[in-house]
């Protein structure tokens, strides 16, 4: 028997990957997509790329979206962390999705390389207690201090917030 030839078609491509990140063109718009532990140097190496500015840090709770797609090599967490940067001298936009586990909501704060993630994170720990490790104050922003849970996870009960209403004083 002879042996098969393999040809360029057989063989897959390499992923695309920037900085060690895993890279998808979702609309147009470059999203980098990593795990937690290479979260902050991957940051710290966009910052060195130009992308002066930080636009947003914000989360998404995936618990009803378990089955969205993500590149091979990336493992699903019910918590995503997504930071938005700009450079303004390339003119571009890139997106960070950073997987991030429910059993250990944690990852290391940005606020070192860009003071202005200071509150959008504060806003994601109160809102869906994802914790920046290293933050130099995370607390609730948005929340009473005293509150318990956080509003914006799934699981959270709807309307667990009592109004009472004024009485009506009736037909005049």
């Amino acid at each position: 028997m002879a042996e098969e030839e393999t040809t360029s078609e057989d063989v897959a491509p390499e992923p695309e990957r920037r900085h060690g990140a895993l890279v998808t063109r979702p609309l147009g718009q470059e999203v980098l997509h990593t795990e937690r532990d290479g979260y902050h140097d991957l940051i710290a190496a966009l910052r060195g790329d130009g992308f002066a500015l930080c636009l947003d840090v914000t989360a998404v709770d995936h618990l009803t979206n378990p089955a969205r797609v993500l590149p091979e090599g990336i493992t699903a967490e019910r918590f995503e962390v997504v930071v938005n940067l700009l450079s303004l001298s390339k003119r571009e936009r890139i997106r960070v999705r950073c997987q991030v586990p429910e059993t250990d909501p944690t990852v290391p704060t940005i606020t070192d390389l860009f003071a202005g993630a200071d509150a959008p994170e504060r806003e994601v720990f109160d809102m869906f207690g994802v914790i920046f490790d290293g933050h130099p104050d995370l607390t609730r922003i948005l929340m009473p201090e005293d509150w318990e849970g956080h509003p914006l996870r799934k699981d959270y009960g709807v309307g667990r917030i009592p109004v009472q209403f004024k009485a009506s004083p009736g037909p005049r």
